[in-house]
């Protein structure tokens, strides 16, 4: 068989297998414009586009949704026993508040009253928020963040957290592995040797997940003793400074929240734990 019969055998099954995907597209791609796109490109160009969809293509990513489950089983029970902790501060909504409804389900978590909000306005602002509130930290320390760079921002505050944690503060480090790239095996080893529990969120984790990369963890959380949490659109890094030429200027928002809905964020970094290395959190303030 000739060369050129060979490639033209491969790409007749790119286009079926184009063809196939498209007809998977249809059914499954969350909109009408995004499906006529996909379509357009599986039929066209099967050779790019089969491969493309099949790692970033597929919305409802079936297999991390099938594998969450599998672990939120595991927890329900504890799940349950955290959330009556909230029952205290629910804030009682009206029956005709349907949004109320919908924000509930999204986030499986009531309104809470009794917190203290301070909006923290760009990156100086939010850091140094961050950082008080590490050196605060007499229990333990939450960190979760989608982007933990090594630049000097980033050591700044691995720095910080191997200095509570010899301190006796007990430190948990989530980080995703797309995000945090950057991150080095000596300095995953330094904050190891120090004591801090650290994680990548290891999204692809199940068998229908190998090789789906585009739905990693864009949480930037941090609770300090169960009674604080920060969390907005800031990671770690010097661009959200100023201080990337490429990526400047940045403007992002955070949020520091002082009481009950600490215990939220709490839990979220709680169940995310659980799922990125199958221990469960102990020791926690609810």
């Amino acid at each position: 068989m000739s060369r050129m019969s060979i490639a033209a055998g491969i790409f007749l099954l790119f286009q079926v297998a184009g063809f196939i995907s498209s007809l998977h597209a249809i059914l499954n791609t969350r909109t009408s414009q995004g499906a006529i796109a996909w379509v357009v490109s599986l039929n066209t160009m099967p050779v790019i586009a089969v491969p493309a969809y099949w790692v970033f293509g597929r919305s409802k990513f079936q297999g991390y949704v099938d594998a969450l489950k599998d672990t939120n089983l595991i927890i329900e029970e504890d799940k349950k026993k955290i959330h009556q902790e909230f029952a205290p501060f629910v804030v009682h909504v009206p029956d005709d508040f349907p949004e109320y409804k919908a924000i509930t389900r999204l986030s499986t978590s009531p309104f809470l009253k009794g917190n203290r909000v301070e909006l923290l306005v760009d990156g100086r602002a939010t850091y140094k928020s961050l950082e008080e509130g590490i050196k605060r930290a007499s229990s333990y320390i939450l960190f979760q963040f989608y982007i933990l760079r090594a630049d000097s921002t980033g050591k700044r505050f691995m720095e910080l957290l191997i200095d509570r944690a010899k301190a006796g503060v007990s430190v948990y480090v989530l980080y995703d592995e797309l995000g945090s790239r950057e991150i080095t095996e000596t300095q995953l080893g330094e904050l190891r040797a120090a004591g801090i529990g650290i994680a990548p969120f290891n999204t692809t984790q199940g068998d229908m997940n190998r090789f789906q990369i585009n739905f990693g963890n864009h949480r930037k959380i941090m609770v300090v003793d169960g009674k604080e949490t920060w969390l907005g659109g800031l990671n770690i890094g010097d661009e959200y400074l100023g201080l990337d030429r490429k990526l400047s200027p940045w403007r992002d928002t955070h949020l520091h929240i002082e009481g009950p809905a600490a215990l939220v964020a709490q839990s979220i970094f709680w169940s995310d734990w659980h799922w990125a290395n199958r221990e469960l959190l102990t020791g926690l303030n609810w």
